[in-house]
């Protein structure tokens, strides 16, 4: 045992105590940040605008601070770009995050001196969960890898702006920075493929112990590390490869394939990490669920999904939320984020402690004929289809509103098979009846004839790596919608 292994354990020990503390005190801790926040934002400009001064409890805030995206808070952002202080939260932002918004282009989400702790001490805390758990901190001591997007920074205004990862990579704790991999110079390349073959080559003969990264790109790492070292898996090229962290998608449809890659099942933690904040974590190898992360700068609301789309949605605090029902997921934040719609959509599977499964995005559903079918309901169907043989990559489902021949309308799934099922019909009529089990407006529009059951078209192998390549999105944080309502995806992955 390495001395950074040895002392992780203690540490690990008192961090999930501070943990605990704020768990077992859920809606005081929330209460808690609710009153910090209007604190903080009371003397900005969006505070003026919106009466922060009268805002004494959250049904007061409800009143004063309507729900937004990012096109209603823009006009703010446009502000302090130009050098205005004290606009959404005191002094201006130490950085700018830049992700891309499917209506606003590029979006620049700020990170305050106060909100940049929530990204890094949330992800740490991760991991500190997981040695407290299992004991195991081996890990620390070899090789660690974060597959992220370029660390090099642009300005924007006098503030400095990139991809989130790209901001964390300036924050990695010093303990951490000599095991890290790759070097600064690949780190910093732009060309998602050429970076994955010069990380590739940096990492083979490396010691590396813990890997994290988005699981499509990871999986590419794996195979250009198999193609370059001869090696049958991954266990043969790391055989003290321990831990594997990843989030933005649901792990389950890559699980096969990066398992049989792997060569041996491996721990793993999920995290929920957005440019908006850090969200929540798996804080147990034995219990499903991310726990939400409640003391750290962000007060959370809830609008049953159901509703999103209404002129007066229900909007709830942690307090009022029920148990297995989706909701859209709310931010009000210390970076200076009001009401601020992110775009996902959660499930509580807990609420001792508060427990968080993310279930879809708001705006990515299939509902050509009412039917609103969402991610998670995709990704459960596809699940129950899989046998030990079947190995998917990659998947999209877009509704096909206008077939040749007369024929009824049908979801098409365009799916790029690692190893295709021995027959594809009884594989497509397996996630049929399944996705009509999980969705009865799905299961009405087929047994009343209005749609017919879905259809499968197998693409070519790297056909959704292809279609990232020409959108310029490869690599990164970039992953490709589950579901889409229109065939603006579908048609160019069929091209």
């Amino acid at each position: 045992m390495g001395i950074k292994s040895f002392l992780a354990k203690p540490i690990a020990k008192l961090a999930v105590s501070k943990i605990n503390k704020w768990k077992n005190q859920p809606i005081e801790t929330q209460t808690q940040v609710f009153h910090e926040l209007i604190a903080g934002g009371k003397n900005t400009l969006f505070g003026k605008d919106h009466h922060f001064e009268n805002i004494k409890t959250y049904d007061d805030f409800k009143k004063q601070v309507p729900i937004r995206d990012y096109e209603a808070l823009k006009p703010y952002i446009e502000k302090i770009i130009a050098g205005e202080s004290d606009v959404l939260w005191k002094g201006i932002p130490i950085y700018f995050c830049k992700t891309s918004g499917t209506t606003s282009g590029t979006k620049y989400i700020p990170i305050s001196k106060e909100s940049i702790h929530n990204h890094i001490d949330s992800a740490k805390n991760a991991l500190l969960s997981y040695i407290a758990e299992t004991g195991n901190a081996q890990f620390v001591d070899g090789k660690l890898i974060f597959l992220q997007g370029s660390p090099v920074l642009d300005k924007k205004g006098k503030i400095p702006t990139g991809r989130l990862s790209g901001i964390v990579a300036h924050h990695v704790p010093g303990y951490l920075q000599k095991n890290r991999m790759p070097s600064w110079e690949t780190n910093c390349m732009e060309d998602w493929e050429k970076k994955v073959e010069k990380v590739a080559e940096e990492t083979v003969t490396q010691n590396m112990t813990l890997i994290s990264g988005i699981p499509p790109w990871v999986q590419m790492y794996f195979d250009k590390l198999i193609e370059l070292s001869g090696k049958k898996n991954i266990k043969d090229i790391f055989p003290n490869f321990s831990l594997f962290v990843y989030g933005g998608v649901n792990f389950e449809p890559y699980r096969a394939k990066m398992e049989q890659s792997m060569g041996k099942k491996i721990d793993s933690i999920e995290t929920y990490p957005a440019s908006e904040g850090f969200i929540a974590f798996q804080d147990s190898q034995k219990e499903k669920g991310l726990l939400l992360i409640l003391n750290s700068g962000i007060f959370f609301e809830f609008i049953p999904a159901d509703e999103f789309f209404n002129d007066n949605p229900t909007r709830l605090s942690l307090s009022q939320v029920e148990l297995n029902k989706n909701y859209a997921l709310i931010l009000n934040t210390n970076a200076g984020l009001w009401g601020y719609s992110i775009g996902d959509t959660v499930k509580f599977v807990s609420k001792n402690p508060y427990k968080i499964i993310v279930s879809g995005r708001i705006k990515h559903f299939t509902s050509a004929f009412g039917e609103h079918v969402i991610g998670e309901e995709v990704e459960f169907a596809l699940k129950t289809a899989l046998d030990e043989k079947t190995k998917v990559t990659e998947f999209h489902v877009a509704p096909q509103v206008n077939p040749p021949l007369n024929e009824l309308p049908y979801h098409e799934w365009l799916i790029e098979f690692e190893q295709a099922p021995e027959n594809l019909m009884d594989f497509a009529k397996k996630i049929d009846e399944a996705l009509q089990a999980k969705n009865v407006y799905y299961k009405d529009l087929i047994t009343g004839k209005i749609l017919q059951p879905l259809k499968i078209t197998v693409l070519p192998k790297n056909a959704f790596i292809n279609y990232m390549k020409a959108e310029g999105k490869l690599g990164g944080q970039n992953k490709v919608p589950r579901l889409a309502n229109d065939r603006n995806i579908g048609d160019k992955l069929l091209r």
